[in-house]
């Protein structure tokens, strides 16, 4: 009878594990579904012929760089756009295109005007970071538009995402070469990604992919970029997100010191998959840091068991293709190749 009791009471106490691992899950699962929603962004309208693009520059000095302007203003116009140029785009002021309240000016004047539905970064190098928190996005909340740009640009990026945006990482006017076959990828997917058509991509494969399918958003930009906004309030929350990263001209032993950086931070503890872009022109140190590239951002996650996807081409190389950054993407990473669909 005793043996017979504790039978009963043994079934009565699994039942209510499961019931209770059961509502867990539900539970879970309801929560996962909230976050994906709460991290939803808003997508400003894809451009249609007649819209008007703005040219401006927040970042460096472009001094003797006219002709890439011009070719990207007639590129632009061959699409059916309109353009205008920034009144200070090829203003100088040291390092800068232009006293930092010039760049400020140039770009609030183009996120407060209606009749615009994109802003295009003329070229990265430095500066935006100086004029951030001097923008206005009263009217922008208003009318919002596409802002494109890499490199330095990631500022930007990560200010328009935390206030609910997505963005369009993609090539600038200074990537555009006098022969535009060398940038085709570049300039095919960037007018893919303005007009709203679908962008996909199959990734070079590599023995250092670790493999795995998620479904997230996307976002990330340039390492230094990332790393140089933590403590601020334009650092991102990467909580359920890829996280997309490139590079220039750094050395070995930088790249990993700015991982750590982002590791020690949090960056990477809630976030679904990393997607390595172009690490690009690493520089050469006497002493040898004894860890590929590869390795170094493979140890930053070597605790977690998330999908992480070389060879994405995007960064400062001549094939840089477009992504939109915020937007829900599927990552399928396997070791001969990857695949990464946009789901705008």
């Amino acid at each position: 009878m005793y043996i017979y009791a504790m039978s009963k009471f043994t079934l009565i106490i699994a039942i209510c594990c499961v019931t209770i691992f059961s509502v867990r899950e539900q539970v879970s699962a309801q929560n996962n579904s909230a976050s994906n929603s709460e991290k939803k962004l808003i997508q400003p309208p894809y451009l249609k012929a007649g819209d008007t693009v703005a040219i401006v520059a927040p970042s460096g000095v472009l001094k003797n760089r006219t002709d890439e302007v011009g070719r990207s203003k007639a590129i632009l116009e061959s699409w059916g756009l309109n353009v205008v140029i920034g009144k200070h785009v090829f203003s100088k002021h040291g390092h800068f295109a232009g006293t930092d309240d010039e760049r400020c000016e140039d770009l609030q004047k183009a996120l407060n005007d209606p009749s615009i539905k994109a802003i295009w970064a003329a070229r990265g190098g430095y500066g935006t970071v100086r004029i951030i928190d001097k923008l206005d996005y009263t009217q922008f909340k208003k009318n919002p538009k596409w802002i494109i740009g890499y490199s330095d640009i990631t500022a930007l990026h990560n200010q328009l995402h935390n206030l609910g945006y997505e963005t369009i990482h993609a090539m600038m006017c200074t990537s555009l070469t006098k022969d535009e076959s060398e940038v085709k990828e570049a300039i095919s997917t960037l007018k893919n990604a303005i007009f709203g058509k679908n962008l996909s991509y199959q990734l070079e494969g590599s023995n250092y992919n670790k493999t795995g399918t998620v479904t997230a958003p996307l976002v990330g930009g340039n390492l230094t970029v990332l790393h140089t906004m933590l403590g601020s309030k334009t650092s991102i929350d990467t909580s359920g997100d890829i996280i997309f990263l490139e590079e220039v001209g750094e050395y070995a032993y930088h790249i990993d010191r700015m991982l750590q950086s982002l590791k020690r931070a949090g960056y990477f503890d809630n976030c679904k998959g990393i997607l390595v872009g172009d690490i690009s022109r690493v520089r050469y140190n006497d002493q040898d840091f004894g860890r590929t590239i590869e390795e170094i951002f493979l140890d930053i996650v070597a605790d977690k068991n998330i999908p992480v996807a070389f060879n994405m081409p995007a960064g400062h190389e001549k094939d840089n293709r477009a992504m939109i950054l915020g937007s829900m993407v599927e990552l399928k990473v396997g070791k001969d190749k990857t695949e990464l669909k946009f789901k705008n």
